[in-house]
C-alpha cells in the first residue's frame, strides 16, 4: 500500500512538472507576508499615488520581494498594524478636516490568500491619525491623531473588531501632535510621543480595563524644537529611545522601576558635516538587541547605532544611503537578516543585508518599485 501510494505521487509529479516545482519550492524557501501602507492622494507633504494597502511576499532566504496584490482599497492608509496571531490587520485612514468629520481606523480580517476583508470602521476622535499600537496582550489598540491632541484606546473583540474604550485628550490640544504611543514590555506603562509640545507623556496602563491614567511624573520634556516622533525599548526594558523628527536626534532614557523616564543622552542621527534640511522618521531595535536603526528624510539615509548593554547609551556605527528619497518607515525582517526601507517620494523600497556582527547595512536590492510607500509591516 505504501509503495503504491508513493508511486502514485511520483507519477502525478511527473505528469505535472509545475507540481514538482511547487513542492521543491516549499522545501527550499519560506515566504513572509509584508503589508505596505501608503498615501493615495495629494496632501501638503506628499503626492500620494497608491491605491491602498499592498501585499508583498518576502523570501526569507534571499530577502527578495515580490508584489502580490492590492489587498484593500482605502484612502491614505499611512500606518498599518497586524494584530496578535496574524489574523487581523488594522489601518488608519489619514484624513484632515476637509475630508471627513474625523480620521478613521479600519479593521480587516486577513484571508487565506493574504487579501483583506473589511470588518469594521470607526472614527478616531481627531484628524490625521498616524500610528497604531497594540498592548502586549493584543487585546487593546491605540490610535494616535497628529491633529487634535487625541489618543483613542480600542478594545479588540474575539472577532477582531474594535470597540471604543477610552478617548484621551492631551494638554494644549491646539499645539499637541500625538505621533505615536509605545507600551512598556511589562504592559504596565504607556508613553505618548507629542511632537508638537516636545514631550513624552507617561501613563499607567490598566491591563484589565484597558484604560490610561496619568503617571506621577506626568511627562519628560525634551529640548525645545526636538519633536519626538517614535520610540523603541531595549530588550531588557531598562532603556528607551526616542527619534526626534525636528532636530534629528535620538534621546536615550533610563526607565525607572516605577515607569518614569530619565534623560541620559542625546545623539545626532546625522553625520557631523551634514548641514542641509532633514527630518528624522522611524526607529527600530534589531531583534538581537545590540543595534538601533533610524531613518533620515533629507539626508536620505539609515543611521546605525550600537547599544552599550550596561549604560544603554548609543555610539554611532554608520550612515547608509537609501536608493531613493524620503525614507519614512522601515522594517527589519523576522530573525533580523534584512532591513527594508520605504522611500515615500521616489516610490521604492531599498533592501539591505544586515551584518550580524557589526550591524552595518549593505544594499541588497536598490529599487523595488511600489507607489508612495510609507509603512511596512510583517505578519509575524
Amino acid at each position: 500500500m505504501k509503495i503504491s501510494g508513493l508511486l502514485l505521487i511520483l507519477g502525478l509529479l511527473l505528469v505535472n512538472p509545475l507540481n514538482a516545482q511547487m513542492e521543491n519550492q516549499k522545501l527550499t524557501d519560506s515566504i513572509n507576508r509584508m503589508y505596505v501602507g501608503t498615501y493615495t492622494k495629494k496632501e501638503g507633504h506628499v503626492d500620494g499615488k497608491a491605491r491602498g494597502i499592498y501585499l508583498l511576499n518576502q523570501h526569507s532566504d534571499s530577502g527578495d520581494l515580490e508584489f502580490v496584490c492590492t489587498a484593500a482599497e482605502v484612502t491614505n492608509p499611512s500606518f498599518v498594524k497586524v494584530g496578535k496571531m496574524g489574523k487581523y490587520l488594522y489601518s488608519v485612514s489619514e484624513l484632515g478636516p476637509n475630508d471627513a468629520e474625523s480620521g478613521f481606523v479600519y479593521s480587516y480580517e486577513i484571508q487565506e490568500d493574504g487579501s483583506l476583508r473589511n470588518i469594521g470602521k470607526l472614527g478616531t476622535g481627531g484628524f490625521a491619525p498616524c500610528h497604531i499600537a497594540l498592548d502586549r496582550s493584543g487585546k487593546y489598540a491605540f490610535v494616535s491623531n497628529y491633529v487634535g491632541g487625541v489618543v483613542m484606546v480600542y478594545k479588540i473583540g474575539p472577532d477582531g473588531k474594535l470597540v471604543k474604550n477610552q478617548e484621551l485628550k492631551l494638554e494644549s490640544p491646539d499645539s499637541a501632535h500625538a505621533h505615536s504611543l509605545k507600551v512598556s514590555g511589562d504592559n504596565r506603562y504607556a508613553y505618548i510621543a507629542d511632537l508638537g509640545n516636545d514631550r513624552i507623556w507617561i501613563y499607567h496602563f490598566d491591563r484589565a480595563e484597558g484604560k490610561l491614567t496619568p503617571h506621577d511624573q506626568k511627562f519628560v520634556e525634551l529640548e525645545h524644537g526636538a519633536g519626538p516622533r517614535h520610540m523603541s525599548f531595549a530588550k531588557n526594558g531598562s532603556f528607551a529611545y526616542s527619534i526626534n523628527e525636528l532636530n534629528s536626534t535620538v534621546s536615550v532614557f533610563a526607565v525607572k522601576m516605577n515607569g518614569g523616564l530619565e534623560l541620559i543622552q542625546n545623539i545626532s542621527s546625522l553625520p557631523g558635516n551634514y548641514k542641509n534640511k532633514n527630518s528624522a522618521a522611524d526607529i527600530h531595535l534589531h531583534p538581537d538587541g545590540r543595534f538601533l536603526y533610524v531613518s533620515n528624510r533629507g539626508h536620505n539615509s539609515i543611521a546605525v547605532f550600537e547599544l552599550n548593554s550596561e549604560t544603554g547609551k548609543l555610539s554611532t556605527v554608520d550612515f547608509v544611503p537609501v536608493a531613493g528619497k524620503t525614507p519614512r518607515n522601515f522594517a527589519i525582517s523576522p530573525y533580523g537578516k534584512y532591513l527594508y526601507a520605504a522611500s515615500q517620494d521616489t516610490g521604492n523600497i531599498t533592501v539591505y543585508d544586515i551584518n550580524a556582527e557589526t550591524g552595518k547595512l549593505k544594499i541588497h536590492q536598490e529599487l523595488f518599485e511600489i507607489k508612495t510607500p510609507v509603512c511596512l509591516e510583517f505578519v509575524k
